[in-house]
């Protein structure tokens, strides 16, 4: 038997995971994500901890197909990180130093992407090779899988429909400088602006309080049926079914996954992106499928050993 590892770096914790090469999860932990001094110490830690767990298994070299890792940053095919906000990296070589760290094969991607694989693999996505991922968080990440591999793209950004353009009007600047990005509108704190945008002019009686409203808030209220709810939900909806009616067109995916903090509201969610999406759709994409991201906090892990196996095994 054969096995791998998984690594999912985050901004608070690093998850890991060894895995067989069929997929099986034998073991999962965590480390924290030590983004002092530039996050220098980051990949030492997670080599030292995947050292120290292989020693513990008592496996040898040559049992181990590689190590799989996700990062939040743009990821180059040669496995190079040109600066990640979150982990305080600049410029990052990921896969050569982790290689000479560990004398390990490494195969690095964006964690958007790497558990946009893992749903494909083991979760939402199953049995589909063409599929997009969308989690909705904090902010809109995205991860596009087009027979089966992962849409990178020449500088690492492929797939990140949280900075697509769906209002040309809008006068507030997004995170990344732009103006009238999906994420504006469609992440958790996007949500949260919509509803206070609308709290402000409108004097209806609701379950929402402008000082204390969450994305979680809005669609308890909807299921609850707040009119004013329901209108935030809508807008929300439009905005981002709008968008993957677009992205529809260009990558004809089979289903589209909806993950991140946002989809916990469960199977409500999917009518408000799903509706308008159909409005928009050219008539191939029409029966796309939406269904609700499975693997939580694994599929970052289990994105990134599908990748290694990938990479390792052709």
């Amino acid at each position: 038997m054969k096995y791998c590892y998984g690594v999912d770096v985050g901004g608070t914790t690093v998850k890991m995971g060894l895995f067989d090469e069929t997929g099986n999860i034998l073991e999962k932990w965590e480390i924290v994500t030590d983004t002092s001094n530039e996050g220098q110490a980051i990949l030492p830690d997670i080599a030292a901890s995947i050292l120290e767990k292989k020693e513990c298994r008592h496996l040898k070299k040559e049992e181990i197909l590689g190590i799989g890792v996700g990062v939040p940053a743009p990821v180059t095919e040669e496995g190079i990180v040109r600066g990640s906000a979150n982990l305080g990296w600049k410029y990052k070589e990921v896969k050569g130093e982790l290689s000479r760290q560990t004398g390990l094969e490494v195969a690095v991607g964006n964690d958007a992407n790497v558990a946009a694989l893992g749903e494909m693999w083991k979760g939402g996505g199953a049995g589909e090779k063409n599929m997009v991922m969308v989690t909705l968080g904090t902010g809109v990440g995205g991860g596009i899988i087009i027979e089966g591999k992962m849409l990178v793209g020449q500088h690492g950004a492929g797939g990140e429909l949280g900075h697509v353009c769906v209002n040309y009007e809008e006068k507030d600047h997004c995170g990344c400088g732009n103006q009238g990005c999906l994420e504006q509108y469609a992440s958790a704190t996007g949500i949260v602006r919509l509803a206070r945008k609308k709290l402000e002019t409108d004097s209806r009686d609701t379950l929402l309080k402008k000082e204390t409203v969450t994305a979680k808030a809005v669609f308890d209220a909807v299921k609850a049926g707040d009119k004013l709810a329901l209108e935030v939900a809508e807008e929300f909806g439009r905005y981002l079914g709008y968008c993957l009616a677009n992205m529809a067109v260009l990558v004809d995916p089979a289903v589209f996954v909806i993950g991140g903090g946002v989809s916990k509201a469960g199977e409500v969610l999917l009518p408000y992106i799903q509706n308008p999406y159909k409005e928009r759709a050219f008539f191939a994409n029409k029966d796309v499928r939406f269904v609700l991201a499975t693997l939580g906090n694994d599929a970052g892990i289990c994105g990134a050993a599908k990748m290694i196996l990938d990479a390792v095994q052709g």
